[in-house]
């Protein structure tokens, strides 16, 4: 039965919105370009890469995940990383996927918007063409830095605004509260750019009412600390609030202890929107089917508990409504 399942979730078109490009570094990509650099990782083989990926908390993880991206250096490095992971859309049937990127990670060392960007595009649209790949992308800031450093990153961006859909909020969330970035996300807003944050994944069901009430978003990332709060359930669910929930992710970073634990379905049974996504995928076990996957294979979740979430993942994405609707209608 879970075979049967699996393979159907497979099958079906989906969407996926909160996936993190730095965050699909392979290791055999990190390897081959700190070769083609001439810079030394700490590591002397793909195994090693492999094995510093065990860890424990959020903060490790980042430090991870930022010496990764330090091999990053030029148009084509992005370009590979992004065609990378646009290919595992095609093998996973991702036929619309929203892009999170953290520019400071790249221009903190040097390497700007100019480099970063065409190599982006030229995956996107190079996969658009090759297999109609649908794809948009999400200007995340990094919330430990201050505020004056994303409002500076937001005027960096002015001139790629066309390539931008929406901003994002990310990194380590504990100390650093959405309340923390209303001025940025204001003027975000008033370029006509919609917004993003994570929020109520290690940090408390404050965090996800700051970011609902002053930073205007229109979807949260991750969201499981929300069930500890009925009114801002209540909240999220009259207003029709998406939750961006990333269970490897959550059981990797000890969010939850084991996949068993999730809450997935008491998001769902609470009526909220929540969808299925892969946050970092090469850090935490798995692309977007597997985490699919993993909810089979440990929660006692059924068909139509996984085709509410694929359909969710439509409804929650910034698609025009008629091409929504248009994938609604072949989601069955």
């Amino acid at each position: 039965m879970k075979n049967e399942l699996k393979t159907w979730v497979s099958g079906l078109p989906k969407a996926e919105l909160h996936l993190h490009i730095e965050g699909s570094l392979e290791p055999e990509l990190m390897m081959s370009l700190a070769n083609k650099h001439g810079l030394e990782l700490p590591y002397s083989s793909i195994e090693e890469v492999r094995a510093a990926y065990d860890f424990h908390n959020l903060q490790s993880f980042l430090d991870l995940y930022y010496l990764g991206a330090s091999v990053l250096r030029v148009e084509d490095d992005f370009y590979q990383l992004m065609f990378a992971y646009l290919t595992k859309c095609r093998a996973d049937n991702v036929v619309h996927t929203e892009i999170m990127f953290d520019p400071q990670t790249h221009t903190a060392r040097g390497i700007g918007f100019e480099v970063f960007m065409p190599g982006f595009a030229r995956a996107m649209k190079q996969a658009e063409n090759e297999w109609g790949q649908s794809s948009l992308l999400i200007m995340s800031f990094l919330r430990h830095l201050s505020e004056e450093s994303a409002l500076q990153t937001l005027d960096d961006a002015r001139h790629y605004l066309a390539m931008i859909t929406a901003v994002g909020l990310d990194s380590a969330e504990l100390g650093n509260p959405p309340e923390k970035f209303e001025r940025v996300f204001a003027k975000a807003k008033s370029y006509g750019l919609k917004r993003v944050a994570h929020a109520g994944e290690e940090g408390p069901p404050e965090y996800i009412w700051g970011a609902t009430k002053v930073l205007d978003v229109h979807r949260i990332d991750h969201g499981v600390r929300s069930i500890e709060d009925p009114d801002l359930i209540k909240h999220l669910v009259d207003k029709q609030i998406p939750l961006t929930v990333c269970p490897l992710s959550n059981t990797k970073l000890k969010v939850f202890q084991h996949m068993q634990e999730h809450n997935i379905l008491q998001l769902l049974e609470h009526g909220l929107l929540a969808t299925i996504n892969a946050d970092d995928p090469s850090y935490f076990g798995g692309y977007l089917n597997d985490n699919y996957f993993a909810l089979i294979d440990h929660l006692p979740i059924t068909k139509p508990h996984l085709l509410q979430l694929v359909q969710n993942s439509f409804s929650a994405s910034f698609l025009p409504e008629e091409v929504k609707q248009d994938w609604l209608a072949k989601i069955v």
